[in-house]
């Protein structure tokens, strides 16, 4: 049996995504059970590429192209997006395999009457990259220009120069464009960090621990199906982002207290929570969408972690039976914005209208879970979002409506823009992904 052509694969992933599918379940329906781990990679990068660079290659695509977008068949555009990501972004594979290959699945897909246009654009592209520097022809509008170049929604590449201005805000572009890290947490109530370290050693995978995170490891290079890798079906560790783990350590809940998790699927706060409270104390975790809670469920048990409780429900309407607690996290939905690296679609799904939507659910959120704070306790108003209404803008309305509140800096050694209403990662500066978290702690009644 011959192997799955990771070409055709991302081709009709593509066209999946095109007609609305999201770009990681549109991956997980074309990927093979059997693939070699060259095409996997493939395939992958092939996707998830295309769509994260759909505004370039459409420009690219317009720029060339004899007839008008109204004018071409949507598969076609689709099939040029593959041709296009290979010849300007994938080094390893010469010009004229791209450029053939591409042919090729014209003519295997319905479109053989239109090979040579692609042919013909394919290599006029390649004469005109050999000539200049970069033959895409960019706005002069320095917003535009960077939208354009790096493939963001204006409005995106305007929310980020505001607070960076154009030369940091290019620095993010780009970062948001790479392969997002691995990294790992290590789960202390099983295993060490040092034996896991060299278990993945022994696996053949490269680590390295994260200062100021002293449960986290990053993967160097890309590692393969991560349930494969020693320890996971053991639980001796999950995969977490750096700055998610991060929240758990300023969310500090300590052994026999009581804490809650507001949005809590899919579980990895809730159970680095359970993991920082030796699993000793209680702990609930609610969210709305019964599926995702059924992966909180599936990670309590590999993890072997005891003290949860599980809630299904909109938090904004808690019952009276979950106690007031310690320590209550608000890991609210968000835009997304500091996280576009991991989720290549993500840039196209969300509207300023969309987080003006998400603002007032986050704001009534607090204000929920504000009610079920003991007298002295804390709470962790956290979003993976780099948009100030969103983030500062909610936190000022909460403290503006809501007495008997305050707000603390953060204490850690990660390079932090600290204001009064909070702290920021943003993802070029600390190498992880953008977070927004505001540490906020209720007075004594």
């Amino acid at each position: 049996m011959s192997n799955p052509n990771p070409r055709q694969l991302a081709f009709q992933g593509l066209k999946a995504v095109h007609r609305g599918a999201y770009a990681d379940v549109a991956l997980s329906r074309v990927m093979p059970k059997v693939i070699p781990n060259a095409d996997r990679r493939l395939l992958t990068e092939l996707l998830y590429g295309s769509v994260r660079r759909q505004r370039t290659l459409d420009a690219l695509i317009d720029q060339f192209a004899k007839r008008p977008a109204d004018q071409q068949p949507p598969d076609l555009r689709t099939l040029l997006h593959l041709g296009l990501y290979q010849l300007r972004y994938l080094d390893h594979i010469p010009d004229a395999a791209a450029i053939f290959t591409t042919v090729e699945l014209a003519k295997q897909n319905q479109l053989s009457g239109l090979s040579g246009l692609v042919n013909g654009l394919l290599r006029q592209y390649t004469r005109a990259a050999a000539r200049t520097h970069d033959p895409l022809d960019l706005p002069s509008d320095p917003i535009q220009r960077l939208g354009m170049l790096y493939s963001y929604p204006d409005w995106i590449v305007q929310v980020w120069n505001n607070q960076l201005g154009p030369a940091e805000t290019e620095q993010l572009c780009d970062y948001c464009n790479q392969p997002p890290h691995i990294d790992l947490r290590i789960n202390p109530l099983k295993m060490d960090r040092a034996f896991v370290r060299s278990q993945l050693a022994a696996a053949g995978l490269t680590t390295s621990p994260l200062p100021h995170l002293p449960q986290a490891l990053r993967i160097e290079g890309k590692p393969g199906p991560i349930p494969q890798l020693p320890g996971f079906q053991e639980g001796w560790w999950t995969v977490q982002g750096a700055s998610a783990q991060l929240v758990g350590h300023v969310l500090n809940p300590q052994p026999g207290t009581v804490a809650l998790d507001v949005c809590a699927a899919p579980g990895g706060k809730t159970t680095h929570m359970a993991e920082l409270m030796q699993d000793c104390g209680e702990i609930w975790a609610c969210d709305r969408t019964p599926s995702r809670l059924r992966k909180l469920q599936q990670n309590l048990q590999r993890l072997d972690i005891n003290t949860v409780q599980l809630w299904t429900g909109d938090s904004r309407q808690l019952p009276n039976h979950i106690p007031l607690a310690d320590s209550v996290l608000v890991d609210a939905p968000c835009s997304g914005l500091g996280t576009l690296h991991r989720h290549a679609d993500a840039r196209w799904r969300q509207t300023p209208d969309r987080v003006t939507e998400l603002s007032a659910l986050q704001l009534e959120l607090l204000q929920t879970s504000a009610q079920w704070v003991k007298p002295g306790g804390y709470l962790l108003y956290a979003t993976c979002t780099l948009h100030p209404q969103e983030n500062e803008n909610v936190v000022q309305s909460f403290l503006q409506q809501t007495s008997n509140w305050s707000i603390h800096p953060l204490s850690t050694h990660l390079e932090l823009q600290q204001s009064a209403l909070g702290a920021k990662i943003w993802p070029h500066r600390g190498q992880m992904d953008g977070f927004y978290l505001a540490h906020l702690q209720r007075g004594d009644p």
